[in-house]
């Protein structure tokens, strides 16, 4: 599947919007990394697909860059408080099962990075100190990679504020690998 047939796909499965970048546009900060330790969304240290678990901010951004392209999407919610964990955690689940259904439509080898962090178990098998049960599903979030967001939409003339009631969610996939 060629990068006209995944942004067709996209918009046809009902993302609001969808571009392709090169992964080497994207701009990592690793000062992002304190977001996570915050813990706003109770996943650090108790999700293999986030921090610290997930890996350093340069093994990241290493796997990111493991790619050529990215096909960034975005989804629109009417909430009007984007703090809102009862609205948000519905709309981000939806968001990242949209990301895998085009996924595993386009069937092309890649890496997922999602709305938020990895929620395919619950609780995460780390928490009882099982391996992952689902490592080639797992997925991590883009503040776990420290990707600038905004700086991203932009490159991709994307929305990133769209109005007053309207909260944007986007995740990536990274595809084409690199050969060294």
């Amino acid at each position: 599947m060629d990068e006209k047939q995944l942004l067709e796909l996209a918009l046809k499965l009902g993302f609001a919007d969808a571009a392709v970048i090169n992964t080497e546009e994207l701009v990592f900060v690793p000062a992002f990394r304190s977001l996570c330790e915050e813990n706003l969304c109770g996943k650090y240290g108790v999700n293999y697909a986030c921090p610290p678990d997930c890996g350093t901010v340069e093994e990241m951004k290493k796997k990111v860059l493991h790619w050529r392209q990215a096909l960034i999407m975005q989804t629109m919610w009417d909430i009007e408080d984007p703090l809102d964990s009862e609205q948000i955690k519905p709309a981000k689940t939806q968001h990242n099962q949209l990301t895998r259904q085009l996924i595993d439509q386009a069937g092309i080898p890649g890496l997922m990075i999602g709305a938020s962090g990895c929620s395919l178990c619950s609780p995460c098998a780390i928490t009882e100190g099982k391996p992952c049960r689902f490592p080639k599903l797992q997925y991590s979030c883009m503040s776990a990679y420290c990707i600038f967001v905004k700086e991203m939409t932009e490159r991709c003339h994307m929305d990133y504020d769209c109005a007053p009631g309207i909260t944007t969610f986007f995740s990536m996939y990274c595809f084409q690998e690199r050969v060294s």
